[in-house]
């Protein structure tokens, strides 16, 4: 069941389903270690003998998020019950403590008593094994534990504190849970248990008819019970609703810190924008770990989840959250990848979140014959994403640290990893990390990579090195118009595989991938070629049902539900992928009615979102269902990225400032970097225009110095803005 609600921190994260279960409780890392592991955490109400569970039969609900905050605001009616709940619902910006108030309304002409349960299902780092939940009297609150692990869970009414508790033994020799215990209106009162446990507390109402009274419970966690008491403490002194207050003002000033003009742009793609920046936010750990999504119900598909860091879904990540204006946020990311990077100056598959190697499907030996279980581009984003934080935060201080640890030895791998009689990189598995090959993604990631690399080094006086880069990025870009160009076909191909005797055999399945080729500066957006390519992609891609939405490429299987359908479904509608081509169709506007296309691409994700506005992977190309995980992470990093690519080309078509409202200083500012042209990977448009060419991910616009304003290691100029737009390289 996808998670219709995700609240974090950066060090503690929650997830809540449709039934508004709480199904999902990391600590201390983002995505490491889940201490729910799926299970259900529920809210439940008696009233006058009757009892039901939130999410059962009887309950109607609206789980959304309050505006401008990372906040829920969830409404909950039973009509048998005579009862409706709204709930708000955080997560402390700094504490580790999730806080909910829960306003009970009684809906019946009488006054009555109403009881609150709520359900803890915890299994401690990941296993219900050797668990324990005890009731601590003089503290008058309940707590689990298992080593460094602890939970308090407490709460308060009008009527006081915790009304009633219950320990016991769940999913062993036949014992259910406390939840059962619950269901009569009345916990027995079990004050401790051990091995795989639960636990219920409920709180009691004294509601007037008509009337509505405010109950608040939370959870907080720590690695001692003295140390996580005292956060409780704390949460009693200051009271939970001040907190949530706290919390709520904080997310506020930090979503409206950096002023966006929308131009045309509905309010549902707005609002959507809003909501993408602190899931973005929620996603990214303190130690700069940033996991790709958080729902643990991807475990019954394959015994794994998406609790990783990817470096490439990191990077692009960060681009975008560099192009909305957080560059501060990102900056750890590239630590967390100096620590990861191996000896040979690459990067694996992906990571757990405290930066040990994840699960791999890649194998390091195939038909008897070595290779490297590696997708190239993992490793070249990283660098490419650099070098964009960098135009941002001119962070001089991060990229001297890197130089050594991250971006030496990783150019040098990509600079060395290349088939010379191609000009291309050797082979890898794609972004889709199902096949190996030379994936043309992946050669332009690597141009990229390597053009900053060169802009990186030269900051710090290696000139030599820098034009040898760009030397080497140089000959893939010709590698790639030579060999992943198909002139019979008139566009460019997925791929090629090389075979034993080094000749090579094209790949020209429709692949929504061969974007990168545009999104990292390898062919310019309106260059004829791109054109063709992209128009063939977006026609081939095109979901043909009531949904649409565009595929990843042509007969792709995963979470496939059409299986003989593939001449209308090439594949489940994609929400980066449709992305990708929402920021072509800016990319190449020449007036404002040219934006059209990618509006209506835009409009098309913020309706395909769920009612909480949370983006899945995929959906359903038949229902709009969301399919895989949700939310996933690049899906709304890629909202962010589209735009405000978007409303920077808006504002050059209709004649506005570039970059007004879009938290980029002008020129002229002196409280921050100047804002000289903008330029895309080495080639330079005129600052009095918007970048035409940034595509999701993001493209390497950047704030670039020129002439006698140029900042000092600065790269030099590119090209005119006509030879980016429509020239061939």
């Amino acid at each position: 069941m996808p998670r219709q609600l995700v609240l974090g921190n950066g060090q503690m994260l929650v997830t809540f389903d449709s039934g508004f279960a709480m199904r999902d409780l990391y600590y201390p890392y983002v995505g490491l270690w889940n201490h729910i592991g799926g299970h259900r955490c529920s809210m439940g109400v008696w009233c006058e003998g009757q009892f039901a569970w939130v999410g059962d039969d009887g309950w109607r609900g609206d789980l959304r998020y309050a505006d401008d905050a990372l906040v829920s605001d969830v409404r909950l009616r039973h009509e048998g019950l005579g009862i409706e709940i709204r709930c708000s619902d955080a997560v402390h910006y700094q504490e580790n403590v999730f806080l909910r108030r829960c306003v009970v309304a009684n809906l019946r002409p009488r006054a009555r008593e109403v009881r609150v349960f709520f359900h803890q299902d915890f299994s401690i780092d990941d296993t219900d094994v050797g668990d324990t939940a005890v009731y601590d009297p003089s503290a008058g609150l309940l707590y689990h534990y298992k080593r460094d692990r602890y939970f308090v869970v407490d709460g308060s009414s009008a009527q006081g504190g915790i009304h009633q508790y219950a320990t016991g033994v769940k999913r062993f020799r036949g014992a259910e849970g406390t939840w059962r215990d619950a269901e009569d209106g009345r916990l027995e009162g079990n004050p401790i248990a051990q091995g795989s446990v639960d636990s219920t507390i409920s709180f009691r109402l004294d509601v007037a008819a008509g009337g509505q009274e405010s109950l608040w419970y939370w959870i907080a966690v720590g690695r001692t019970y003295g140390q996580t008491l005292r956060l409780d403490q704390q949460v009693r002194a200051s009271t939970a609703e001040a907190l949530l207050g706290q919390v709520r003002a904080y997310w506020q000033q930090w979503i409206r810190k950096v002023p966006v003009a929308f131009g045309d742009l509905p309010p549902d793609v707005q609002r959507l924008y809003k909501l993408s920046l602190p899931l973005v936010r929620a996603h990214v750990d303190r130690t700069g770990a940033i996991t790709a999504a958080n729902d643990s119900d991807i475990l019954q598909f394959n015994r794994d989840h998406y609790s990783y860091v990817w470096p490439r879904d990191g990077a692009l990540i960060v681009s975008a959250m560099v192009d909305a204006g957080y560059p501060e946020l990102v900056a750890p990311f590239f630590q967390f990848c100096a620590r990861a990077l191996t000896a040979g100056g690459f990067l694996l598959q992906k990571y757990n979140p405290d930066g040990s190697a994840g699960s791999c499907w890649h194998p390091w030996v195939q038909n008897g014959r070595r290779q490297l279980p590696i997708q190239e581009d993992e490793t070249a984003l990283v660098l490419w994403a650099l070098w964009r934080h960098y135009q941002r935060s001119r962070d001089i201080e991060l990229v001297l640290q890197l130089a050594q640890t991250l971006v030496t030895p990783a150019a040098e791998f990509l600079a060395g990893y290349v088939f010379p009689h191609l000009g291309l990189p050797r082979e890898a598995y794609d972004l889709w990390e199902e096949r190996r090959g030379v994936h043309t993604w992946t050669a332009a990631a690597v141009v990229g990579a390597l053009e900053a690399a060169g802009h990186l080094v030269q900051l710090l006086g290696e000139e030599q090195r820098a034009e040898r880069y760009r030397a080497a990025a140089a000959r893939l870009r010709e590698g790639i118009l030579t060999h992943l160009y198909d002139p019979a076909l008139g566009r460019f191909v997925r791929g090629l595989q090389v075979t034993g005797d080094g000749s090579v055999q094209r790949d020209p399945t429709p692949d929504a991938s061969i974007a990168g080729l545009f999104v990292f500066g390898v062919v310019p957006a309106a260059d004829p070629r791109m054109r063709a390519t992209m128009n063939v992609l977006e026609e081939r891609l095109w979901v043909r049902t009531d949904v649409g939405g565009i595929a990843r490429y042509a007969g792709d299987y995963y979470f496939r539900t059409a299986f003989d359908d593939f001449d209308r479904v090439p594949g489940n509608p994609w929400f980066i992928t449709t992305l990708w081509f929402a920021d072509w169709h800016a990319a190449v506007a020449t007036g404002p009615a040219g934006l059209a296309r990618s509006r209506e691409l835009l409009r098309w994700v913020a309706e395909h979102a769920m009612p909480s506005g949370i983006l899945p992977e995929q959906v359903h190309p038949y229902t709009g269902a969301p399919l895989s995980v949700a939310p996933l992470c690049w899906s709304h990093a890629a909202v962010c990225h589209s735009v405000q690519l978007y409303a920077e080309r808006y504002a050059a078509l209709v004649g506005a400032a570039p970059g007004a409202g879009l938290g980029i200083p002008d020129a002229g500012a002196t409280d921050g970097p100047s804002r000289p042209a903008l330029r895309v990977v080495g080639k330079q448009i005129g600052s009095d225009e918007a970048a035409d060419g940034r595509g999701l991910p993001a493209a390497d616009v950047a704030v670039a110095g020129s002439g006698a304003d140029a900042d000092d290691g600065a790269a030099p100029p590119g090209p005119p803005r006509s030879d980016w737009l429509g020239a061939a390289p």
